[in-house]
């Protein structure tokens, strides 16, 4: 089932006029559908998602559904730059914990990915071997102040085994109503303690409206950053 942004604008509208002008009722509906246009890893019930992110290390698409507000599944594919290797396979993702209060949300995922790593690199001759990965994922946030954290342990046979973090904290200069153009700044930092550039800062901008949302920066080891992510 499509959701359309004209949809969710009417749902806004008819929960504004159900619930009145309560403030933690309201701030919560507004989180909830603007989630939509967020990177978080669960969707609205039979939603879709495209996620096409970057980091220092890698290249990568997700693409998932959430049968459930709790839950998503789907293909997960990574190009990894430095060491040649790709990995393909079915990432699921849960909403451990989510946490609404009057001016804010909290929200806690539990990752998981399984699949298989291939790599022509070096002495891996076209090798392919299983590979697997669990994580965490969290984020915090008002309509002013954001931030997350989430890590990564994976395992890929002789091709490569790694355990990666990042954390981000951003800022809203302005507040929007639903449906404007909202914009993010944020700083993020990667830490990968096997990379030869163990610690990495990235600056960014976070621009979303309705279902749409697209980030660039600049790491500090000068690699350009550039997610976008589409709901529907």
């Amino acid at each position: 089932m499509k959701v359309s942004i004209s949809f969710m604008q009417n749902l806004f509208q008819h929960l504004k006029r159900f619930w009145g002008s309560n403030p933690i009722i309201m701030f919560v509906a507004a989180i909830a559908i603007s989630a939509s246009a967020s990177a978080r890893p669960v969707s609205y019930p039979e939603g879709w998602t495209i996620m096409q992110t970057n980091n220092t290390n890698s290249n990568n698409l997700h693409v998932h559904y959430s049968p459930t507000a709790k839950y998503s599944i789907g293909y997960k594919g990574e190009y990894h730059r430095a060491e040649e290797w790709q990995f393909h396979g079915i990432q699921l993702n849960y909403l451990a914990r989510r946490v609404n209060k009057k001016s804010s949300q909290a929200n806690i995922y539990l990752k998981s990915v399984i699949g298989a790593a291939y790599s022509d690199y070096g002495a891996f001759d076209n090798k392919t071997q299983a590979a697997a990965s669990i994580g965490i994922a969290t984020d915090w946030e008002t309509r002013r102040y954001f931030t997350s954290y989430e890590n990564r342990l994976t395992y890929a046979g002789d091709i490569e085994k790694s355990f990666e973090q990042k954390a981000r904290v951003g800022i809203a200069p302005y507040l929007g109503n639903y449906g404007d153009l909202h914009t993010w700044l944020m700083l993020e930092v990667d830490h990968s303690p096997e990379r030869a550039d163990e610690v990495i800062y990235t600056p960014m901008v976070r621009l979303f409206k309705d279902v749409y949302l697209f980030e660039f920066g600049v790491s500090s080891n000068k690699d350009l950053l550039i997610n976008t992510v589409i709901r529907f």
